[in-house]
């Protein structure tokens, strides 16, 4: 009599599901030299996780990115706008102060 041994299968969404849940990190380096001088290295990391996850670990650079995200290309034309605004106030204030010394030396002449 032969023993049985329990299989326990996996489909790819049972694996995809544990990778997205845990996060999977593969990491690597690669360096190009010739005679000990390095000329080139290439570091190369990896994360594949869920988008909660990787809220969860602190990665959440694509919310900032305005070529990633339409939230942040509005707060990116909001900022230029209002840094737009004041640098529009300071050029006018330079341009009213520049007219009176101007004025100042006409008179004093």
């Amino acid at each position: 009599m032969g023993m049985e041994h329990p299989v326990q299968s996996s489909t790819i969404v049972d694996v995809l599901e544990k990778i997205l849940d845990k996060g999977v990190v593969v990491a690597g380096d690669i360096t190009v030299g010739i005679a000990d001088v390095e000329l080139l290295t290439i570091k190369i990391r990896l994360i594949v996780a869920s988008v909660d996850k990787a809220k969860e670990i602190g990665m959440d650079w694509w919310e900032n990115d305005p070529y990633l995200s339409s939230k942040a290309a509005d707060n990116s034309t909001k900022a230029l706008k209002e840094e737009n605004m004041r640098l529009q106030e300071r050029l006018e204030s330079l341009e009213k102060k520049l007219d009176t010394n101007r004025l100042k030396t006409t008179d004093t002449n």
